[in-house]
């Protein structure tokens, strides 16, 4: 069996039952072995080396054994050897690809030119390059039918529909990603962790001017329904971010803080609104009606 395989077969086979072997006898979760654990690499090296040393020394040895036999023993182990396993089709397909004559029938093919004894052969076009023009004219027909008689989608077309599609999956991600937020995009926030966080950024920087209870001081009474520039949250989102009325009010936020920490301060704000402050300031402004609402 040994004879009618070749050696870098069997080294093949061999091996990869080895990988095959590791890769399932050892626990590397979701990772191959191999990445994991970088001596299973090693480990593996080192097989294929002996692998290779045992073909290298079996051979060495048949060439020390063959010398050794009579004639007639010799010419067997070579018959033996000739009817071994060979990829002779890949040869054959390769030579039927290039169609290329014989070199023993060329002296069929050549033609009368002589340039300083150089000979032209009469080769025939390879058959590859042969159905490669064949299928480029199938390939073109298909293509002037499909794009040009029956209005198929033109590259602008691909380009358009490819440009609103990359639309939509821009807003979507600006949807859950909430550090992309804008006065466009914003919406109220209510979830717990989000308050918490828009409390303690209030705490930090807002409670100078509206108070810790948010009944104002310096800046407007937070808590009734009277707002100056606008009570919804893209209203205060945009106050927040960009600041007060020009020359008094308060300052522009968006180089301190982060846009969803804007969304979340500004979220927190909203949950003041008719809770009863110790000292409330005198309402300001007009009272806010949200013309979306019902």
């Amino acid at each position: 069996m040994k004879d009618l395989v070749p050696s870098w077969i069997r080294v093949s086979v061999v091996f990869f039952i080895i990988f095959g072997a590791v890769e399932f006898f050892i626990d590397s979760g979701a990772q191959p072995a191999f990445i994991k654990h970088p001596a299973v690499i090693l480990f593996l090296l080192l097989i294929l080396l002996i692998l290779i040393a045992i073909e290298i020394i079996v051979s060495a040895l048949e060439n020390i054994m063959l010398h050794k036999l009579d004639d007639e023993a010799k010419a067997r182990f070579l018959a033996e050897k000739e009817k071994s396993f060979k990829f002779t089709w890949l040869k054959e397909t390769y030579q039927n690809l290039l169609g290329q004559t014989p070199i023993e029938d060329e002296g069929k093919i050549i033609l009368d030119h002589n340039y300083d004894g150089i000979k032209e052969l009469d080769n025939n076009l390879p058959p590859w390059w042969i159905y490669g023009f064949y299928a480029s004219i199938v390939f073109a027909a298909v293509y002037l039918l499909r794009y040009h008689v029956f209005s198929g989608p033109t590259q602008i077309d691909e380009l358009e529909t490819e440009l609103a599609d990359a639309r939509i999956a821009i807003e979507t991600y600006k949807k859950t990603a909430k550090n992309l937020v804008d006065i466009n995009t914003v919406t109220q926030l209510t979830e717990a962790a989000d308050l918490s966080a828009g409390k303690t950024i209030f705490e930090t920087n807002c409670v100078a001017c509206h108070m810790a209870d948010g009944g104002g001081g310096i800046g407007p009474n937070l808590t009734d329904p009277n707002w100056i520039l606008g009570g919804d949250i893209k209203s205060i989102f945009k106050t927040v971010s960009e600041g007060g009325r020009s020359g008094k009010g308060m300052i522009a936020w968006k180089q301190q803080l982060k846009p969803l920490e804007i969304a979340q301060v500004s979220s927190y704000v909203l949950t003041f609104e008719g809770t009863t402050p110790a000292n409330p300031k005198v309402p300001e402004g007009d009272v806010w009606v949200d013309k979306n609402a019902e």
